[in-house]
């Protein structure tokens, strides 16, 4: 495999972008073949040659079928600078079970600190040695970077309690069959020991992305196998896509 380190100074220009604000995708969430959900990834409206922030907001819900067994009410919002080169605060509202948090991270570049905020406790502070994206905001910052088979890339990243390197490697191309159509895309697979939570739990746990193959590298199809069982969530509606693609 050939390594692509994440360099926050090779970004492309701001009209150059893979996405463009506005962008709503749309899944549909299953747990085998059970449909137990839906989930929205979009950006919020800006002026593409502004210095604002540009706005990511992901949230996800099960269906009344799941919530009778585990309800999924979580919503996250992340700030990225304009450029697209570092996180500058992210948000999420978590209900998932009997799990119910409210974060908030700030991440201070002058003060070169990480500011982390769960629910009533006290702040808790890291030191900031460098450009890091937050969990959300690393699947857009994948999109700003041409994919090629049998490469990997890495990017920094930081939730507010510690700092990664996650390694993205990426796989041959393949048609993908989704809700939205038949669409060419490459498999991409973050390396597992990285990851936390129910992942953690399980040692063959794969998590797979599947982007689309053109310029736009659209998220098509997440995949995850687990201990608990294998959840999927499909692509069924794109709006405000990159000009001049369908």
């Amino acid at each position: 495999l050939t390594c692509l380190y994440f360099s926050p100074y090779s970004l492309l220009g701001k009209a150059d972008f893979p996405f463009l604000p506005g962008e709503k995708l749309e899944y549909n969430l299953s747990w085998g073949f059970i449909p137990v959900g839906s989930a929205v990834m979009e950006i919020a409206p800006r002026d593409s040659l502004s210095n604002e922030p540009w706005q990511i907001r992901f949230s996800v819900k099960t269906n009344s079928f799941a919530d009778k067994f585990y309800k999924v009410r979580t919503s996250v919002t992340s700030w990225v600078d304009s450029n697209f080169t570092r996180s500058l605060r992210y948000v999420k509202s978590q209900q998932e079970g009997k799990t119910k948090k409210e974060i908030d991270v700030t991440y201070d570049y002058s003060k070169k600190e990480v500011i982390y905020l769960e629910n009533e406790q006290s702040p808790r502070l890291l030191s900031l040695g460098g450009n890091v994206y937050d969990p959300l905001a690393i699947a857009f910052a994948f999109r700003c970077f041409p994919v090629e088979a049998g490469k990997y890339k890495i990017l920094p990243t930081c939730d507010g309690k510690k700092f990664l390197n996650v390694r993205v490697k990426v796989g041959k191309k393949e048609k993908v069959n989704v809700p939205y159509g038949s669409i060419t895309g490459n498999d991409v697979t973050p390396d597992m020991k990285d990851l936390s939570g129910v992942f953690k739990k399980s040692p063959k746990g794969i998590l797979r992305v599947w982007y689309s193959a053109d310029e736009r590298r659209i998220p098509l199809r997440i995949s995850s196998k687990v201990v608990v069982g294998s959840f999927t969530a499909k692509l069924i509606n794109a709006k405000n896509l990159l000009k001049g693609k369908n």
